[in-house]
């Protein structure tokens, strides 16, 4: 989109991905409870009650952040039903899809709007990233443990199930293509911002891809060797990750209780993917964070190699494990790549994009999309936009770099 330009307006194709999204989130549920009742039938019950299990936890913090935002939301941003049963939904594990139905039913209202109204384009970005972020939540606590416990499943009985494929390609494609979705409804909070092409996000899907599944794998790989030494890795590298995002000092939620629990969500995807939480330039933190799990992921791989190799009946593993570092490198090559010359702050500054903020509070370069009414502004995702896509001013463009500006981004 061209500097100056109208914000991208929410259309049939925005509505059909949001569509898409249900429908695919909606599937997962569906395979991880397909894989359950298979360990059940079969007399697996520990780990039938494990998927459930984290099925249940994941849906349980999830529907607590999604009640914590709706209480702190202003009045016009919450769905039109009476607050007791946007309680007993949430209680009944049903608020996330009542969102994801009730930003359907307002995405096709403005879709097919004979006038376009700035002010519902607006409120639409705002059900979206909510949205988003519930997704990208639920899927990190949900999906990440489960393709680890449908790894580790699969190499110890060396035999795959139709349940357990479908399940780890429904977790897969969750996985990256919520990290995908996340950023991309950042986008549309910002106010003249340019799009993602499609050759960029093929390129953020492909990054974020392959630097997961080498950590789920040499995860897998562990608990094959030890099972019960994940149950004491897993609590470390969470208390170092969470402490971690606590020094960096986050201000998302409304009150310091919700923040411990947002904080908490966080480290969880920090065990397993790269997520940032704070403004500025992010290139050294992303450095140690890469460092460490590299280092991480690599002792673990070497753990497995060193006690289980050689043995005939792992040999097939050892090009696989073989492959793992080569696919960390390539995704944090393409990681490179995209933030050097394909993020879209890039093309901007290249381009001499400002920030000036005319008479009315609207930004006329790379500001933040807002309501015409200041008390209807989503703080969180002010917040995160702030976060993921810093401002530069006109002064400090012509001593920025592409890459040093756009690795503020997730």
């Amino acid at each position: 989109m061209a500097p100056g330009a109208a914000p991208p307006r929410f259309g049939p194709w925005q509505l059909a991905l949001a569509a898409g999204g249900a429908a695919a989130a909606a599937l997962d549920v569906f395979a991880d409870g397909w894989v359950a009742a298979e360990y059940a039938r079969r007399g697996q019950l520990g780990w039938a009650a494990l998927v459930l299990a984290l099925l249940a936890a994941a849906s349980v913090a999830t529907q607590a952040c999604s009640w914590l935002w709706l209480r702190s939301d202003p009045p016009a941003l919450r769905p039109d039903v009476p607050p007791w049963l946007l309680a007993a939904l949430h209680l009944l594990q049903l608020g996330f899809l009542f969102r994801c139905l009730h930003a359907l039913k307002v995405g096709w209202k403005v879709c097919w709007a004979e006038e376009e109204e700035e002010e519902e384009q607006s409120r639409m970005a705002f059900l979206s990233h909510d949205i988003s972020m519930l997704r990208l939540f639920e899927t990190f606590l949900e999906n990440t443990p489960q393709l680890t416990l449908l790894l580790y499943v699969i190499l110890w009985t060396n035999k795959a199930e139709p349940s357990q494929g479908l399940g780890i390609c429904t977790a897969f494609l969750c996985v990256t293509w919520s990290l995908l979705d996340y950023h991309q409804s950042l986008r549309s909070f910002l106010q003249d911002k340019y799009e993602l092409s499609r050759g960029s996000s093929i390129i953020y899907f492909l990054w974020n891809l392959f630097l997961i599944c080498p950590r789920i794998l040499t995860v897998a790989l562990f608990a094959l060797l030890w099972p019960y030494a994940v149950a004491v890795h897993f609590p470390l590298v969470w208390l170092a990750m969470f402490l971690w995002v606590s020094l960096q000092g986050t201000d998302f939620m409304e009150a310091p209780g919700p923040e411990q629990l947002y904080r908490a969500m966080v480290a969880v995807i920090l065990y397993f993917s790269w997520f940032n939480v704070a403004p500025g330039r992010t290139l050294h933190r992303s450095i140690i964070y890469h460092g460490f799990i590299l280092a991480d992921s690599a002792l673990l791989a070497l753990s497995w190699l060193w006690c289980r190799f050689p043995s005939d009946q792992d040999s097939y593993l050892v090009p696989v494990v073989s492959a793992a570092l080569p696919c960390y490198l390539l995704g944090l090559a393409l990681r490179v790549t995209y933030y050097k010359w394909l993020h879209p702050n890039v093309r901007a500054q290249q381009e001499g994009v400002s920030d000036e903020v005319d008479a009315n509070g609207r930004s006329d370069g790379l500001g933040f999309r807002s309501l015409s009414v200041p008390d209807l502004v989503n703080r969180r995702m002010r917040w995160l936009a702030q976060t993921q896509f810093p401002v530069s001013q006109p002064s400090e463009q012509p001593f920025l770099n592409g890459a040093a500006a756009a690795e503020s981004a997730v």
